[in-house]
């Protein structure tokens, strides 16, 4: 993947910053992006640089239709047009509540920076990918998105990202005659420091939530994007994968017996 230009949304910590470093890796060029964690994003991007390619830091919020375009323009005039598209930002309302109890601002803002700025993010590359004949775009989701459950206390973004799914099963089939492919990855139950770890980091954490038995980590998610960008990987499109060691809130896990 050298010299491809990758766009990562909300790519400063958590899940982004594991799937810049690494398409990094692989020789990209990426195009960081953050909204409030400027010092993590510039420190991201020099260790970046560190590895012999380029990199940017951009601060702008997916909600906002100005700032998403700023984010693309900013990325084609210092690296070049964008080759592939990580839409991993999406505000998130950790505070459980009914629908009722949602502000409309809050709403708005929700179905914006999960469905809307995705979509319009989208558009805006489109062009570029379609004139090289190449281009990867991946959604971000969440676990068993693709069934379109209820999710209680979580109304809002739940119906964003299952807009989404269909979108993004859309997009796949109207784009695959140009060399575009687009999927996206649902992760499981991924907390706090695990999302900037390794997997040989958490081998050895017990998790008795997930039927696996271990914790996943950032490079469980960050290791499928790097195969579903590669070159050989264009027959694979429109799929909704989810990447949770088996983990269902609803069906009961299984306890083996040894």
């Amino acid at each position: 993947m050298k010299g491809k230009v990758a766009l990562i949304t909300g790519s400063a910590t958590g899940l982004g910053k594991m799937t810049a470093l690494t398409l990094a890796r692989q020789g990209c060029d990426i195009a960081l992006n953050y909204v409030n964690s400027r010092e993590q994003a510039q420190a991201l991007r020099k260790d970046i640089e560190a590895m012999g390619v380029r990199a940017i830091a951009v601060k702008a919020d997916i909600a906002v239709e100005a700032e998403l375009y700023h984010l693309v323009e900013e990325t084609e005039q210092q690296l070049g047009e964008v080759d592939i598209l990580v839409n991993n930002a999406g505000p998130f309302i950790r505070e459980r509540r009914l629908f009722s109890q949602y502000e409309r601002d809050e709403i708005v803002h929700l179905v914006n920076g999960n469905l809307t700025g995705v979509m319009l993010l989208d558009h805006r590359v489109l062009p570029s990918m379609r004139k090289k004949k190449w281009g990867r775009i991946i959604h971000f989701g969440f676990g068993h998105a693709g069934e379109a459950r209820s999710w209680p206390h979580r109304s809002v973004y739940a119906a964003a990202k299952v807009g989404l799914v269909s979108f993004t099963k859309t997009l796949a089939v109207e784009e695959a005659p140009y060399g575009i492919t687009v999927n996206m990855v649902c992760p499981g139950d991924i907390r706090g420091a695990n999302k900037e770890k390794m997997i040989e980091e958490v081998s050895g954490i017990m998790d008795e939530n997930t039927p696996r038995g271990r914790s996943g980590s950032g490079e469980d998610i960050a290791r499928v994007i790097e195969y579903l960008c590669q070159e050989k990987s264009d027959f694979i499109t429109g799929n909704i994968m989810d990447i949770s060691g088996g983990l269902d809130p609803i069906r009961p896990r299984i306890v083996p017996e040894f």
